[in-house]
């Protein structure tokens, strides 16, 4: 299993605190945000970690984080040119990813939950994680069936269909890249995560499990002064770096 965080993107809903650095290298309590992904990943025993970045931002990142012998990982660092979708992620992350599976997490997204166990056991297919919300049109949103299956995805749907978010932690086997691949531009001009776990629930492939604690996509002033209460209160302990 490799890992691959995602912190590109612009983060224009957090500026001006984003004029000058990436949204993923602000505090969260008492640590940049992007060590809570990275938790994540080095707790499930990845070792070998693809941080892809904005062009601008890429040197900070290298001060921060180094090759990650500090923390027991390896580091390869690529370029994201411009925010043209979370799957796009796969594109560029081809040669990392080679012949094993990967779990992909965005550098915004803070779980309390500990999803360590579900990543060391993942078998084949895909699974992600969803969490109920109360603005689902914010997110690709899952429907369950009367057994909690999901039946169905739809990205940032216009019309309610369900209030479960999926969460942006994605665990999928090696056919992602060719998934990925075969993609066409959504109307926004990004290659959707959505359409990739489309694909294989087509397939019957697709396990989505419910996080049951606290989830954030720390993207808005809001959701970041979540995150440092969360973090402030009961992830502390909990981390490894």
């Amino acid at each position: 299993m490799r890992g691959i965080i995602l912190s590109g993107g612009l983060a224009t809903r957090l500026r001006p605190c984003t004029k000058i650095t990436s949204k993923q290298l602000l505090p969260v309590y008492n640590r940049p945000m992007i060590y809570y992904p990275l938790n994540t990943l080095i707790k499930a025993g990845i070792k070998e970690i693809l941080i892809i970045v904005a062009p601008e931002r890429a040197g900070d990142y290298l001060n921060l984080l180094g090759s990650g012998k500090e923390f027991g990982v390896k580091f390869t660092y690529e370029i994201q040119d411009k925010p043209t979708g979370i799957a796009e992620a796969f594109l560029i992350g081809e040669n990392f990813i080679d012949q094993d599976d990967v779990t992909l997490i965005l550098g915004d997204n803070i779980f309390e939950d500990d999803l360590s166990e579900e990543i060391k056991n993942f078998k084949a297919g895909a699974k992600v994680f969803a969490k109920k919300v109360h603005d689902p049109e914010r997110f690709g949103v899952v429907k369950f069936n009367g057994n909690m299956r999901a039946e169905k995805i739809i990205e940032k749907p216009k019309e309610w269909i369900s209030d479960y978010a999926v969460t942006g932690l994605y665990i999928y086997d090696n056919k992602v890249v060719e998934i990925s691949k075969n993609l066409k531009p959504s109307d926004r001009g990004e290659l959707e995560i959505t359409d990739v776990n489309k694909v294989y629930l087509e397939k019957g492939e697709l396990e989505v499990a419910v996080v049951e604690n606290e989830w954030i996509d720390a993207g808005t002033f809001d959701s970041l002064l979540r995150a440092q209460i969360l973090a402030k209160e009961k992830l502390q302990d909990k981390l490894l770096i």
